[in-house]
């Protein structure tokens, strides 16, 4: 699974650019129905996985989907042992 999302996250930055002229064409006013239908024809060819909402936040050391913490990059059970240990500065464990 996280061998799949470095792809996803490979693919989506190869066809960024090519997916953002696209979009722009589609969401044009001013643009015809032919250039539009071609422009959403040509943004169906492109992998589903370039997409970048299909790209998930995973835990740098498990790659636990869930439980993320995005400002540190952890899962929450490797973000626990991580303040526990000290590796985190200014982060304690609450207490009350």
């Amino acid at each position: 699974m996280i061998n799949r999302e470095h792809k996803r996250a490979k693919l989506s930055a190869k066809y960024a650019e090519k997916r953002a002229s696209l979009k722009k064409v589609v969401n044009d006013v001013n643009a015809s129905f032919d250039e539009k239908r071609e422009a959403v024809e040509a943004l169906q060819r492109i992998p589903r996985n370039a997409s970048p909402v299909r790209k998930r936040n995973r835990c740098r050391l498990t790659g636990r989907p869930r439980g993320y913490y995005g400002k540190f990059g952890l899962g929450r059970n490797m973000l626990r042992e991580a303040a526990m240990r000290g590796d985190i500065p200014g982060l304690v464990k609450g207490s009350w």
